[in-house]
């Protein structure tokens, strides 16, 4: 039996090695872009300036440094950790915790599981205290009204 014959409709394309023979033929996955999505008027470079220059956007700045710097350092800190302890103290990496689950694999796994939750506390911290601003700065920008997470 040949490859053609396996094909079940006359409208799919008859190379199966297409990985999209599946699709309808004028499928667009990405939505189009209309004028509706684009402001009303362009955006003078003067009123950039006035945004950037304002309280608002230097407390969204502080805001989003006062979260990032500190996280940055901590996991920076915790990585090297990781990877120093299982490069000079392979004894204390290799202690045994739960049957063949050492000490190194589980910092190794944590790492993985701290890299979600850091992830976690920024679209938490990010959707409470940066994306108001910054839907108000945008508002500001734009004369419109938009919500903070759109």
């Amino acid at each position: 039996m040949d490859e053609e014959s396996n094909v079940s409709s006359t409208n799919e394309p008859s190379d199966l090695s297409d990985p999209e023979r599946h699709l309808p033929p004028h499928h667009n996955p990405l939505p189009e872009i209309t004028d509706v999505d684009l402001p009303e008027k362009p955006i003078a470079q003067a009123d950039f300036e006035r945004v950037q220059s304002s309280d608002e956007f230097v407390q969204l700045r502080r805001k989003f440094r006062n979260f990032a710097f500190p996280m940055t350092l901590v996991f920076i800190f915790w990585y090297f950790l990781y990877v120093l302890l299982s490069t000079y103290a392979v004894g204390f990496m290799s202690i045994p915790l739960i049957g063949y689950i050492n000490v190194g694999m589980a910092m190794g796994l944590a790492q993985f599981a701290t890299t979600f939750g850091i992830t976690w506390l920024y679209v938490r911290h990010a959707n409470r205290n940066l994306d108001p601003l910054a839907a108000q700065l945008r508002d500001d920008l734009e004369g419109g009204t938009h919500h903070a997470n759109g």
